[in-house]
């Protein structure tokens, strides 16, 4: 289900290579976080949020087979504190 989530994100993302999935398994439950630059929030979540409602509709629909229940959240990526200048 990783690579369905990985394979729609990287369609929108222009930083592919920055994109950072944290997937945390309980039981039935998986929740997966998947971690963006600025640049590309907008771009995957979409106006109103329906690119990000849309992958979550893919995802349930998907997921039933495997009988788990996926929880996707898809939040900024930390960007590392710039160097202060003396």
């Amino acid at each position: 289900m990783l690579e369905l989530i990985q394979y729609i994100v990287n369609q929108f993302a222009e930083k592919k290579d920055e994109i950072e999935y944290d997937v945390k398994e309980n039981g039935n439950a998986v929740d997966v976080t998947v971690y963006l630059t600025s640049s590309d929030m907008g771009k995957v979540i979409g106006k109103q949020g329906k690119i990000a409602k849309a992958i979550r509709t893919l995802v349930r629909s998907a997921s039933k087979k495997e009988g788990k229940k996926y929880t996707i959240e898809i939040k900024e990526k930390a960007e590392p504190a710039a160097a202060e200048e003396a």
